[in-house]
């Protein structure tokens, strides 16, 4: 759990004492939060706007990227925090492999069984309609059949536990998004190796000693950036050297939902996170993790209070001594904080993507951090955020 407090002109969540779990504290909020220091809720002055986002937001370009992923046209106010948050990837598909290939020429029929690289298409499609499927690796498992699921209950289908044709039709009916490229060539340039790196030491108080909770190594940093595990970055490219200059083979995470959310619902059975515009429409779902048996997620609907990106972290010990751990990926909330209107709870990144849905949280909702960027984009001041049992 994470208490919310004011700390000078910053912001910062502090956790209660134990040695178990942490608390966070933030020295800058996000500028589109509209925070005001010195009150005690967010001021919801831009509600009466809200209809001309959204009609912006309509305008920004489809999930089909043509050669660059997560650079959003438009002027809307969600196309231009995703554009801020997230990197803009270029790509061709030049020299693809003959196996990526197939993965990108690949198609499911009733009957088919789901090997790597069907599962690599479908959790590509998946994501394109906004369901994600945390890390993609290719194989079918637990987060990809709960984003078919969310997708199924979007666009009214049988919700069912294994993937049948009505589900796949609905899925590849849109030809431009079918035909374009799961896994594409991206030659990896200098930002992406000149990033600084650390090793994340085991406690608390050396952690708070670093500059800060960065990636490891540059294959972490090349796989989040792209929303695959390592290990599967590392399977598609057994002779690369992740150099600058060099000519790798990534998952294309085309782009995120853009339409603002209003609600999101924690579904404490599915482990689901599920947003929600102004009208009710299911226009994105995320896999998460939502509290643990021992630090239980609270109940009811709250609201959002707060959003950070970069957050600091604060770790109080069972004998009251505090240790501020410094932001980045690795710090234990990830890259995002939004904090709730129920003290000490809100909604945060990981540093393990691949835990998603696996791992116990502290009452919080956790998600990878591409994904916590991508709500963090879209997801309005004052938001609803309802407990699910």
């Amino acid at each position: 759990m994470y208490q919310l407090k004011k700390i000078s002109m910053a912001i910062a969540m502090i956790g209660f004492s134990t040695a178990a779990f942490m608390g966070q504290s933030v020295a800058v909020p996000l500028d589109s939060a509209n925070v005001n220091p010195q009150a005690t809720s967010i001021n919801e002055a831009n509600i009466s706007k809200s209809n001309a986002n959204q009609a912006n937001a309509a305008k920004d370009i489809s999930p089909v990227t043509n050669g660059v992923s997560q650079k959003l046209a438009g002027d809307s106010k969600t196309a231009n925090a995703l554009n801020k948050f997230l990197p803009t990837i270029k790509y061709t598909t030049d020299n693809l492999s003959v196996s990526a290939q197939k993965v990108n020429n690949a198609t499911w029929k009733e009957g088919m069984s789901i090997d790597r690289i069907i599962g690599t298409k479908l959790q590509a499609l998946l994501n394109w309609h906004h369901n994600g499927v945390g890390p993609v690796d290719g194989y079918w498992g637990k987060n990809t059949r709960k984003a078919m699921q969310a997708f199924q209950q979007a666009n009214g289908l049988a919700v069912t536990d294994t993937l049948n044709n009505e589900t796949w039709q609905a899925l590849t009916k849109d030809e431009k998004l079918m035909v374009q490229p799961v896994l594409v060539s991206y030659q990896i340039t200098d930002a992406d190796v000149t990033i600084k790196t650390t090793e994340i030491p085991a406690g608390a108080e050396a952690k708070s000693k670093l500059e800060g909770l960065y990636y490891e190594n540059i294959t972490e940093a090349l796989a989040e950036k792209f929303h695959i595990s390592e290990n599967y970055l590392k399977t598609l490219n057994p002779k690369a050297s992740f150099i600058a200059g060099e000519t790798i083979t990534v998952y294309n995470p085309s782009n995120p939902n853009t339409k603002p959310v209003s609600r999101v619902v924690a579904d404490k059975v599915t482990e689901t996170l599920y947003a929600y515009d102004d009208k009710g429409n299911l226009v994105a779902s995320y896999p998460t993790t939502v509290g643990s048996i021992a630090t239980p997620s609270p109940t009811g609907t709250h609201t959002v209070e707060v959003k950070v990106h970069e957050p600091n972290y604060t770790y109080t010990a069972k004998d009251g001594s505090k240790s501020i751990l410094p932001p980045g990926p690795n710090n234990p909330v990830g890259s995002v904080w939004i904090g709730l209107s129920k003290p000490s709870y809100g909604i945060h990144g990981s540093p393990d993507p691949d835990r998603i849905s696996r791992q116990a949280s502290a009452g919080c909702i956790r998600l990878t951090n591409w994904d916590a960027l991508a709500l963090l984009g879209v997801i309005q001041n004052g938001a609803a955020v309802e407990f699910k049992e």
